[in-house]
């Protein structure tokens, strides 16, 4: 900016300029078009935001802490898992209140389902990281590699996924008239790597987990929304044991009704 190479005026009228009228009324209407007053309420929210950064700046602080320390203890205790995870699996299987065979069917379900999530959302993450970086780099985008991992890391938040890099890339290439560039990254966004994510994840994940698309979806949001990041597996895992305990019960119940009636 300070060399001139990049004049954020003259960005911001090649955008006005590219906009249909209904958008430039719109902004018309809500006081954005005029760069001046654009800048002023820029300027303000930046401020805004600096004063909550530096109140929060703490709490950041803390978290960071928090979690670098809880990192630690998981790979600290990760080893014992590994090692002793046989033994101390053991103990906790025979305290479970049900016969072996349900126990080990209960086992067998969570297993196949952590498998099949972890493979699932991290082959999916590869392909659209991969298919991202070679669409960029296509394009002539600089650094398509790192913006296919970042692509690949994004790919494993469900619903926005990678579109949350390559959508804005798109809106800056209509913008700036490179209309054919934004054209063909929106539809390779759209109709590539969005079918790979709403094909393949479905197909690799609920293949795995023997769950419906839509269980599979709405476990991983809610995992996600309740748990964390961490929620992309604990929310199916926790979705397939209901439906595993549900049917143990039910087979059970229909079982001893079976018995009553002979």
């Amino acid at each position: 900016m300070q060399g001139g190479s990049w004049n954020p005026g003259a960005f911001f009228q090649q955008f006005l300029a590219v906009l249909p009228s209904w958008a430039t009324d719109l902004l018309d209407r809500l006081g954005l078009k005029d760069l001046a007053a654009v800048q002023a309420k820029l300027s303000d929210a930046l401020g805004k935001g600096s004063v909550f950064f530096a109140s929060e700046a703490l709490d950041i602080g803390l978290g960071t802490i928090n979690f670098l320390v809880s990192f630690a203890i998981m790979l600290y205790l990760l080893f014992f898992f590994v090692r002793d995870g046989e033994g101390l699996t053991r103990p906790i299987t025979h305290a479970i209140p049900l016969p072996p065979e349900q126990q080990h069917a209960l086992v067998d379900k969570s297993t196949a389902v952590i498998r099949a999530t972890f493979k699932g959302n991290l082959l999916v993450a590869a392909v659209q990281g991969a298919l991202g970086g070679l669409i960029f780099w296509f394009l002539g985008i600089n650094a398509p590699v790192l913006w296919a991992v970042v692509m690949a890391l994004c790919s494993l938040l469900p619903a926005v996924g990678a579109a949350i890099v390559w959508f804005p890339v798109a809106v800056y290439f209509l913008a700036t008239g490179s209309v054919w560039q934004g054209v063909v990254l929106l539809a390779y966004g759209v109709f590539v790597m969005g079918l790979v994510d709403n094909l393949l994840r479905p197909l690799l994940i609920g293949k795995g987990t023997q769950m419906p698309d839509y269980l599979v979806l709405i476990s991983t949001l809610g995992g996600i929304a309740a748990f964390g990041l961490s929620g992309f597996v604990i929310g199916p895992v926790v979705a397939a044991l209901f439906i595993a305990v549900w049917d143990i019960f039910s087979r059970s119940r229909q079982s001893a009704h079976d018995e009553g009636k002979e």
